[in-house]
């Protein structure tokens, strides 16, 4: 016979220790899955080819955000319209297809919260198909088609209208200068700059031609104005904040970012728009197609709500701890009316007890007496009542003299209205009872 056969019935299969495990390890999991829900990872990914900082191809600016985070930022990618509202730097590389009108709206409310880098695209990216992939080759990597036409730089009226064009320039006309730096357009068949005249360029090409500038306010801004060389007299204005602009993404794009003096320059940018403070970068992803709203999800584990969501966690592994000390077979409750004939007769007993009708009782508990007596003394079956309790009473007589005749007794008991007057004659009764049967 084998262990599960000889197992008592009703007894638990598991012990404590097994369970604990499973309940533990299945609760860690559910929590997991939450939090990971909650933190979006189960949407798509970023690295899509795309021009944002998630993105790896040419087109992209992982670079560049990687490069912030090693010279000591705090960088964070946003998903969420609410960095906007945050303090910091924050850089918007919109693709080709936005909204410019959305892009002027976050300008704009930018500018007393913190300064603004805008990027503005050019290349047309596109994804390498599967069949020119190799093993060198990366997730996200892209193709550069032709520069594209920005479909809303008229709309941007925080900066604009922005009055952008691309064109092929030799070798020595595509370099650029700016903050004391210069360097080589990784590409020089397809240069994009920017004349309009709200920007002050910060970097130009060798024939003038601005690559990045800042927008022309009416403020004075310390760095920004250094580096432009600018002299004209501004009143800066103590809420406003500088917007930069670059027409050329190749300066800061993961193609540029391969030369050293573009990681240098893009440094020079950053601590010019910050006015040299270490603030924090935020690099907007929204724009490029990958907002995620808020959930409840994300909500529980975000403050204030996280306190809550730890109360509750909490609660629950108390509740849980408190079931595991208990842990092994519920007691069976007994039956509220049990089996068996003194079960039976001590129900029957409360029942007439609580209903107080013990005189309904006492008759035939005489009667009941009588037969046995009869019975046990084998005397004759009267069919009168008086004749047979008289036959009982010389019997007792006979036996104990000095003792009350069962007929009294008897009387006694059917006379009785009350507890206590008939459970004395039932007990006197069945006294007489046991000394005529023994």
């Amino acid at each position: 016979m084998n262990d599960a056969a000889m197992m008592p019935v009703g007894a638990n299969p598991f012990s404590a220790r097994a369970v604990l495990v499973l309940v533990v390890f299945g609760a860690a999991v559910f929590i997991a899955l939450l939090w990971m829900i909650g933190a979006g990872m189960g949407a798509r990914p970023a690295n899509d080819g795309g021009n944002h900082a998630e993105a790896r191809g040419l087109n992209g600016f992982a670079a560049f955000s990687r490069f912030l985070e090693k010279q000591g930022y705090d960088v964070e990618r946003s998903r969420s319209d609410a960095a906007f509202e945050h303090d910091g730097l924050l850089v918007l590389t919109p693709p080709h297809f936005a909204d410019g009108d959305e892009i002027s709206r976050i300008i704009q409310r930018r500018r007393g919260e913190g300064p603004t880098l805008l990027v503005l695209p050019k290349w047309n990216a596109i994804k390498l198909p599967a069949q020119m992939k190799t093993d060198e080759m990366g997730e996200g990597w892209v193709m550069l088609g032709p520069p594209m036409p920005i479909r809303w730089e008229d709309d941007v009226d925080a900066v604009g209208p922005l009055d952008t064009k691309s064109a092929g320039l030799t070798a020595r006309a595509s370099r650029w200068s700016g903050f004391g730096l210069s360097g080589v357009m990784p590409d020089s068949t397809a240069v994009q700059t920017i004349s309009s005249g709200r920007i002050i360029p910060l970097v130009q090409t060798a024939g003038g031609q601005t690559l990045a500038g800042y927008l022309d306010d009416g403020g004075h801004y310390d760095r920004l104005a250094a580096a432009a060389q600018e002299q004209r007299e501004h009143v800066r204005g103590s809420e406003l904040y500088p917007v930069l602009v670059v027409a050329d993404p190749d300066l800061l794009d993961n193609y540029g970012f391969a030369r050293k003096e573009n990681a240098l320059l893009a440094r020079a940018l950053v601590a010019a728009a910050t006015d040299g403070e270490r603030m924090a970068v935020t690099f907007d992803l929204t724009l490029n197609g990958h907002a995620r709203s808020a959930n409840l999800l994300t909500l529980a584990f975000t403050p204030p709500f996280l306190a809550a969501t730890l109360c509750l966690l909490m609660a629950a592994l108390a509740v849980g701890w408190r079931a595991f000390l208990r842990f092994g077979p519920a007691n069976k409750t007994e039956r509220a009316i049990a089996f068996g004939k003194t079960a039976l007769v001590a129900n029957v007993a409360g029942f007439v007890r609580r209903t107080r009708r013990l005189h309904l009782v006492a008759g035939p508990y005489a009667d009941s007496a009588r037969e046995r007596i009869v019975k046990a003394l084998a005397l004759p079956r009267e069919t009168d009542s008086a004749a047979t309790d008289a036959a009982i009473d010389r019997a007792l007589k006979a036996r104990a003299p000095g003792s009350q005749p069962f007929s009294q007794v008897a009387a006694m008991l059917r006379a009785a209205h009350n507890r206590h007057d008939a459970v004395k004659a039932a007990q006197d009764l069945h006294d007489l009872e046991r000394m005529l049967i023994r």
